[in-house]
């Protein structure tokens, strides 16, 4: 039995450990600092219908305990994508969460058929709710339109599926809610949230963009939050997302109701990270008594007032 295994409805992880979209490339720029086999996922680079150039730069300025990107989906296709990148994340041994992003409920349906009938894929993740995209459709803002989204690529297949959501919104249970019902096998919680930086002296916005996603351990209070709420309210399984640099973060988002974890901003100053965290997961089963570390999930007790 492997004690680190999880099952994310029809998502099988041989650990809850993924690197997060957007943070870890195609993967083989980490090739010397990671070993892919130990990892539960890789969530790869946004994938979208056609080439994106992105926004104008700066698209990236650190802030307070985070980081504001403004990148915009910079990507060479979903063409390219199969042609090129897909080949070789799928002889990496591990998992492979292809991430799609699209402006039509037509065009995910067009990506999704095709990544069906491909090998190597374990499932898909929905970027619906990226902040720092004009000109697109921020599906993950009405329950509606994330449902829509989900039921038609869960047409095109057998395929798992993963929405990935927004935090920029009055509350996320509703959307968590509508997704699950649409037959989204999990959630991603959270993406970015929406914020800005600004040159006083220069009278300016930092960021080309003006507007960006804020990530890192900043958001990291903020995203314990959401998970813990949506769990309380959402028979769905949680893969946690929002500035985890450490085990301790890690255990905190599975105790408050994550089943599995992304790790994002922390792989581009400390990119074996992940590999450590499988590691010392492992000794926490070990040192908590449990037969799996699923025991674990959403454990958290909260004291009762008078």
């Amino acid at each position: 039995m492997n004690p680190l295994a999880v099952q994310l409805n029809r998502l099988s992880l041989a650990n809850p450990i993924l690197v997060a979209s957007g943070t870890f490339g195609y993967a083989k720029e980490m090739t010397a600092f990671v070993d892919f086999k130990q990892l539960g996922g890789i969530v790869p680079k946004t994938v979208t219908p056609q080439p994106r150039a992105g926004n104008p730069p700066p698209r990236t300025v650190e802030t307070a305990s985070g980081l504001l990107n403004s990148i915009g989906l910079d990507n060479d296709g979903f063409d390219q994508f199969m042609a090129d990148k897909l080949p070789y994340l799928a002889g990496l041994g591990t998992s492979v969460i292809v991430n799609i992003a699209a402006k039509t409920c037509d065009e995910f349906k067009r990506m999704a058929d095709v990544l069906n009938a491909a090998k190597g894929v374990a499932a898909v993740e929905l970027n619906i709710s990226c902040p720092n995209v004009s000109g697109g459709v921020d599906f993950a803002t009405n329950p509606d339109l994330a449902a829509d989204v989900v039921r038609t690529v869960c047409s095109a297949g057998d395929l798992p599926v993963i929405a990935k959501l927004t935090p920029n919104v009055t509350s996320v249970i509703p959307i968590a809610q509508a997704v699950a019902d649409a037959g989204a096998d999990a959630v991603s919680l959270i993406n970015t949230f929406q914020g800005m930086a600004i040159d006083w002296k220069k009278r300016q916005p930092v960021l080309g963009n003006v507007l960006g996603g804020l990530s890192g351990p900043a958001i990291k209070p903020l995203a314990l939050r959401i998970v813990w709420q949506v769990a309380q309210a959402v028979k769905i399984p949680i893969i946690g997302v929002g500035g985890i640099q450490c085990l301790d973060d890690v255990m905190e988002f599975i105790v408050a109701g994550a089943s599995a974890v992304q790790i994002g901003t922390a792989n581009f100053y400390n990119p074996g990270l992940a590999n450590s965290l499988v590691t010392e997961l492992l000794q926490v089963v070990q040192e908590q008594q449990v037969a799996s570390f699923t025991e674990l999930i959403g454990t958290l007790k909260i004291p009762v007032r008078d």
